[in-house]
């Protein structure tokens, strides 16, 4: 009786899971948001690993033991490309051999904008105090391209192609996923760009020139950056000419950023009545999974609000 309970459970177990294709493994992400997209496509199928963990940046990180062994055993790996993740560049090459690489940032459907210059965006090719150390190609495109819903979605639908090529058996799963990503994604906009409204015209200062996805999406403009480059401390030149700036234009406000030094802010701010607020474009202090991304976006909008608007 009990070898015959044991043979029916089984055959409900196989029944069971007879329309369903084997969990995919091999995924790897490079940061945080394309992490949280790679894993809403893949939702019900597998998880993908994620490269830059906690409040790691990627203009600063260093490639550990474990990240080697995941690109040397990953089937696919998912990352903005080369302007961004530059720690990656070569590890790809030499690691990641066997392994299908998608850059992102060329996906069809996402739109780029050149490295921004003019005003307190104009030092890109000097910082520390005039010394050259840190410069940009011409006609670069800005990296930071997932702050702009409209591009995250062309970025999802490059993700379910990409997966479905290496899985052809779940390719319906991620076929629904990313339809689904796409409408929350739809509808993120729509709320953040409501939200957003009333602060058009005001003027901020971010850390770095991180944003202008996200600005030019929600009518917002930052009037400048504190530095060109996140892993180049500005020298007391710089800090001067925009703290002058600050005061000149009359600035809200100034954001900081929890992976940098938040004190550069305090100084800049000092003596001009700007507020100081805190911006994440990376999410360094969001769990990583797939709502990530949402967080994400909803977190630098409700910063803007407090920080832009305190009374409001």
């Amino acid at each position: 009786m009990g070898a015959l309970r044991a043979l029916a459970a089984a055959g409900i177990l196989l029944w069971a899971g007879a329309g369903q294709a084997a969990a995919f493994e091999g995924v790897v992400a490079s940061i945080k948001p394309v992490h949280s997209l790679v894993a809403g496509v893949m939702k019900g199928v597998g998880a993908p690993g994620l490269i830059l963990k906690g409040a790691a940046s990627p203009h600063t990180y260093v490639m550990r033991p474990s990240d080697a062994a995941a690109l040397e055993a990953a089937r696919l790996v998912f990352w903005v490309g080369p302007h961004m993740e530059a720690f990656l560049a070569r590890p790809l090459r030499s690691l990641a051999r066997d392994a299908a690489i998608v850059e992102l940032g060329r996906a069809e459907g996402v739109v780029p904008l050149p490295l921004r210059e003019g005003g307190m965006f104009e030092a890109h090719g000097h910082e520390g105090g005039g010394g050259h150390a840190h410069s940009h190609a011409h006609g670069e495109a800005d990296a930071h391209m997932w702050l702009d819903p409209d591009n995250a979605a062309a970025m999802v639908r490059a993700i379910a192609a990409a997966l479905s090529a290496a899985d052809p058996a779940n390719a319906p799963a991620y076929a629904d996923n990313a339809a689904a990503l796409v409408a929350r994604l739809d509808a993120l906009a729509t709320e953040i760009d409501g939200e957003l409204r009333p602060l058009r015209g005001k003027g901020f200062v971010v850390f770095h020139d991180a944003y202008q996805y996200f600005e030019k999406r929600f009518g917002v403009t930052a009037a400048g950056s504190i530095t060109v480059s996140p892993e180049v401390l500005p020298g007391a030149a710089r800090i001067a000419e925009i703290r002058a700036r600050v005061r000149a234009l009359g600035v809200a406000c100034v954001f900081a950023e929890p992976q940098f030094e938040p004190r550069l802010v305090d100084v800049v701010i000092e003596g001009t009545g700007a507020r100081a607020g805190v911006l994440d474009p990376e999410g360094g202090g969001l769990a990583e999974g797939p709502d990530l991304y949402f967080e994400l976006l909803r977190g630098l909008a409700a910063s803007l609000r407090a920080c832009l608007a305190p009374d409001g």
